[in-house]
């Protein structure tokens, strides 16, 4: 063969070979830089492998009791501060992440991540799993005392509504003091604030006094509710990162809280109902 010929016919078989490679390859999993985030078919093969993995379940003890991944362990989300939870006592152990819709999860991890957990892998909400799902059955003696306790944190829960415009919204909220000075203030009448578009990613508006604050939250995202300089609500629909109180987190998509807020000023209600 003619040696001039060569070169050009590696190159080629060079370029050709390397397509291939790159267009078998992909990749599943997202690098946060603090946890990984993974599909819930890549959990469900890590579930099956017997390496010394634990399931989280972050959401509320009702929540757990009305239905959770099997072998999964409850630690709220609410619950997760600055200390490492006693039911993760190993730092390098691999974690299983999960909540309702995936926004609380992503919270944990983050928490836990920062506390210097290793190996957390968040995958999503139970409300798009399809594998198996177990319920909590207690004794008849405990029943009564269990399901009097749920309705009772799901009227503390429930009882500050949060309406965007002329929509109720749904929120979790986080049991501070800066929420604690919402409700008294709604308590008294509903209380209404007319909120502004600011940057492409929030809505900001006065609450006509200042609160209680403990700005700890340094990022956010689509559907965060938080407290800034004591006295403004920010509602995001977007993200962004600074020095927040937070207040809680409507659990909505990211698309449905840029229809509600994306578009224009709103007005905001928070209203106390029993």
């Amino acid at each position: 063969m003619n040696r001039k010929l060569i070169f050009p016919i590696l190159l080629v078989l060079g370029c050709i070979l390397s397509g291939c490679v790159a267009t078998t390859k992909q990749e599943t999993k997202e690098e946060t830089g603090t946890y990984t985030q993974i599909s819930q078919d890549e959990a469900k093969e890590m579930m099956a492998r017997d390496d010394g993995h634990v399931i989280v379940d972050v959401r509320r003890q009702d929540e757990y009791d009305a239905g959770h991944i099997p072998g999964a362990i409850l630690v709220p989300n609410e619950s997760i501060g600055c200390d490492s939870p006693e039911a993760l006592p190993d730092y390098d152990q691999i974690i299983l992440i999960y909540c309702r819709s995936g926004n609380r999860s992503k919270q944990a991890a983050e928490k836990l991540a920062a506390m210097g957990y290793t190996n957390i892998y968040e995958f999503g909400g139970i409300n798009t799993w399809t594998g198996e799902i177990v319920t909590e059955t207690p004794d008849a003696e405990s029943q009564e005392g269990n399901e009097s306790e749920a309705q009772e944190m799901d009227e503390e829960k429930q009882m500050m509504k949060l309406i965007i415009g002329e929509t109720e919204v749904p929120v979790v909220w986080e049991e501070n003091e800066s929420v604690d000075a919402l409700k008294a203030l709604a308590e008294e009448k509903p209380l209404t604030i007319q909120m502004s578009m600011y940057g492409g990613f929030e809505q900001v508006g006065p609450i006509g006094q200042s609160i209680a604050r403990d700005d700890k939250q340094t990022t956010t995202e689509a559907g965060d509710i938080v407290l800034y300089s004591g006295n403004q609500i920010v509602v995001f629909y977007g993200s962004n990162s600074w020095a927040y109180t937070r207040l809680g987190h409507v659990e909505l998509s990211q698309k449905e809280m840029e229809d509600l807020l994306g578009s224009g000023d709103v007005r905001l209600t928070l209203r106390m109902e029993n």
